[in-house]
């Protein structure tokens, strides 16, 4: 319940901010779609884990839909059984529609990253007993085509505002959880991480982005994955809980 304390005031601080320049839709899952992301806060989020996940930003296919970071919504509601009400917002870009549960539309980064933990740990809370996924900017961005706008290219007061409060609430997460390390998906995740929790004494490593944009992450992205998560100490070749082969 703590974790869902953080994450409505974090919704809160961030309805409040304004957004401009390339800026001209934003939308807010921790707010329409409070209901599956609170389900999955509550279900999944444990103290004392190895480590947590932290993505960029809701990407338009996956949490802009169900609610939960990279959220790819047959993963969500198949293997990690959640399901609920999504609402819309109040602005719609009219090709990046919030369908909720019944969108159709494939997000590949989830896919890539759900599936990895699907097939290597076999059941979510096999998962969920070591690790935690979340997000450092709770907002999605569209520009007026409907081009994903990343938190890195706004504007340089925007970006303070924003980082400022996703700083705070990323420090709380990790108080909460207590991770041994806190696992950047990704070179902005990385280094959002870092500043976010100088002085905590918690480690911070990287993986890549599953993101399709990456051709590196598009050569065998589970097994890049796997390999930095295992310099970092965090998995090992023979790792026991995987019920499958690595990759």
């Amino acid at each position: 319940m703590e974790l869902v304390r953080i994450s409505r005031e974090l919704a809160a601080s961030c309805q409040a901010l304004t957004f401009s320049g390339a800026v001209s839709y934003v939308y807010h899952p921790l707010v329409y779609a409070r209901q599956p992301h609170e389900r999955y806060l509550t279900r999944y989020a444990r103290p004392g884990i190895e480590a947590m996940f932290v993505g960029m930003n809701p990407g338009p296919f996956g949490m802009a839909q169900t609610g939960v970071p990279f959220g790819e919504v047959n993963l969500v509601r198949d293997w990690l059984g959640i399901e609920a009400p999504v609402e819309r917002p109040p602005r719609e870009h009219p090709k990046r529609l919030v369908l909720g549960f019944a969108c159709t539309r494939s997000e590949v980064s989830g896919a890539r990253l759900w599936g990895w933990a699907r097939e290597r740990f076999g059941t979510p809370d096999r998962f969920f007993a070591r690790f935690f996924v979340g997000n450092y900017c709770p907002l999605l961005f569209l520009e007026e085509s409907g081009r994903n706008l990343t938190p890195d290219k706004l504007g340089a007061r925007e970006r303070q505002r924003l980082f400022a409060l996703c700083d705070e609430a990323l420090r709380k997460v990790v108080e909460v959880l207590a991770p041994r390390i806190v696992v950047g998906v990704g070179t902005f995740a990385e280094s959002r991480a870092r500043s976010a929790l100088d002085g905590l004494g918690t480690e911070v490593g990287r993986i890549p982005h599953p993101s399709p944009a990456s051709p590196a992450a598009n050569r065998g992205w589970a097994e890049q994955a796997v390999k930095s998560l295992v310099e970092l100490g965090v998995l090992t070749e023979g790792d026991p809980e995987a019920p499958f082969p690595v990759g």
